[in-house]
């Protein structure tokens, strides 16, 4: 049996368990003791300084002392800090450390300290960047460097070193090279670690990257058509809806300016999903992206749901993902309209106050046309819960409140736009009456903070009209 201690001299528990180590020697144990910090600690006892910290990376050491015994190269077994009885255990020594303390815990290694694993990693070559490298010269800015080669959406990007690249991909559990899938419109392969590139550039943390990975694969789902949305001339982008634990863990805003600026979690996987449209796919404004005019939600466009309220059946739980688990919903969304209404007391009168607005998506005189979210907020919803309105009574209530006579939107009634006679055929019904949205076409979450009653509509791609092949999508994320 041999032994190997990992100890550091900046650590109490290492400079009172020296005489342990001492007594080990003196007792004839092969014992090699690796130091962190001080090449000569500790004194009299022949150290070998591991300056780069690369062996105690590769022996996965996390707290000092740590004392592994090996049965030749096999690990048999470690102790860490200083501990008498699992001390005496591992060395098989019956009295070692007698006039010692009992009990002491050790501290943190030097290997493990913000940002060292991943350094370690590349270093070690356990991590594989396959990205061609830019050299950016000591006299050029990298930020001016990415304006000029196209890679920003307007605004700075964070420069995607090795290292930031590296602590994104600690994000994941996933193979750098995995090929997450072909990224339209020029269906190019994204990597993990392009989509890591990219997340780094948007401002990204790395536990924010498991959102990101979950929204790439939902977009790639052939009926969210997101080849269709990105060459589109109308004004939509996709928009990234998070529900589940997850939300809550990395910090979104489902509260107060949710669909505005401010949150880091929110802005930034928005950011970086459109990063990858552009810098991997190929989808850049004036291009292929052919939108006339476009919309500010194209810069990024994500948030999470509220759901504080154990009433209230989250949109991903309503879409089919089982209950507690974090999810993904896509949408192609065309940008944000105020609802204002407060004079409305009662659900029902709301319900018919937001039917009102909701015929304005695309157009008072297309049904059918495109989808679109309502956003509930905190004032509004709790009029719908004093009269005991949940999801399914709001969305009976607004079902039957979007039905209008046909009649009145065809073609040349009072106006040339509307609905021809054959889409009257196809979606009125025996009654003459129409929906305003494909069934499922109107999501409804809760978010925003209290003290306005005012809500928001956001209106979908008129290429929702299509219902058979352009849907949002909703997608459980893995916990990577």
């Amino acid at each position: 049996m041999r032994f190997v201690a990992v100890v550091k001299e900046d650590c109490p528990t290492c400079r009172l368990a020296v005489p342990a180590l001492a007594e080990m020697r003196a007792a004839g144990l092969e014992l090699e003791i690796i130091t962190q910090d001080i090449a000569q600690f500790p004194r009299g006892l022949s150290p070998r300084h591991d300056s780069d910290l690369l062996e105690s990376h590769k022996l996965r050491i996390e707290i000092v002392p740590t004392v592994i015994a090996f049965d030749e190269k096999t690990e048999n077994s470690r102790v860490y800090g200083w501990n008498k009885n699992e001390w005496r255990s591992i060395t098989g020594l019956s009295e070692l450390g007698n006039t010692m303390p009992e009990n002491m815990p050790g501290c943190g290694a030097l290997n493990v300290a913000p940002g060292m694993p991943e350094r370690l990693a590349l270093r070690a070559g356990e991590i594989s960047l396959n990205s061609r490298s830019i050299e950016v010269d000591d006299e050029s800015d990298p930020m001016e460097v990415a304006f000029d080669r196209g890679w920003t959406d307007g605004l700075p990007v964070t420069p995607p070193t090795d290292l930031r690249v590296a602590r994104m991909l600690a994000g994941t559990s996933k193979k750098s090279d995995e090929i997450i899938g072909l990224i339209p419109p020029n269906l190019v392969p994204c990597t993990v670690e392009k989509a890591a590139i990219n997340a780094v550039m948007a401002g990204c943390r790395p536990e924010y990257f498991p959102v990101l990975l979950g929204a790439i694969k939902a977009a790639l789902e052939p009926e969210f058509a997101m080849h269709g949305l990105l060459c589109t001339l109308a004004f939509s982008g996709p928009l990234l809806l998070v529900n589940g634990p997850i939300s809550r863990r990395i910090g979104m805003n489902s509260g107060g300016n949710a669909l505005g600026q401010g949150n880091r979690a929110n802005a930034t996987i928005g950011r970086a999903f459109q990063l990858i449209i552009r810098n991997v796919g190929g989808g850049r404004p004036q291009e292929i992206d052919r939108a006339c005019l476009g919309q500010p939600g194209k810069y990024t466009f994500c948030f999470a749901e509220d759901e504080r309220d154990e009433d209230w059946v989250p949109l991903a739980q309503a879409r089919g993902i089982e209950a507690g688990k974090s999810a993904v919903t896509l949408f192609h969304a065309d940008g944000v309209t105020g609802f204002v209404d407060q004079k409305s007391r009662t659900a029902a009168e709301l319900c018919e106050s937001m039917a009102m607005q909701l015929w304005s998506v695309n157009h008072p005189r297309l049904a059918r046309w495109g989808n679109a979210i309502l956003v509930i907020s905190p004032n509004h919803y709790e009029i719908f819960r004093k009269d005991g309105w949940g999801r399914a009574e709001i969305e009976d209530g607004l079902h039957q409140a979007l039905k209008r006579p046909v009649s009145e939107i065809m073609e040349g009634a009072g106006h040339p736009l509307g609905m021809t006679p054959a889409q009257a055929d196809q979606y009125a019904d025996s009654k003459g009456m129409i929906d305003k949205f494909h069934p499922g076409g109107l999501l409804i979450v809760r978010a925003g903070g209290p003290g306005a009653l005012m809500s928001a509509i956001i209106g979908g791609w008129t290429g929702g009209r299509n219902n058979a092949e352009v849907r949002p999508v909703t997608r459980a994320l893995e916990e990577f």
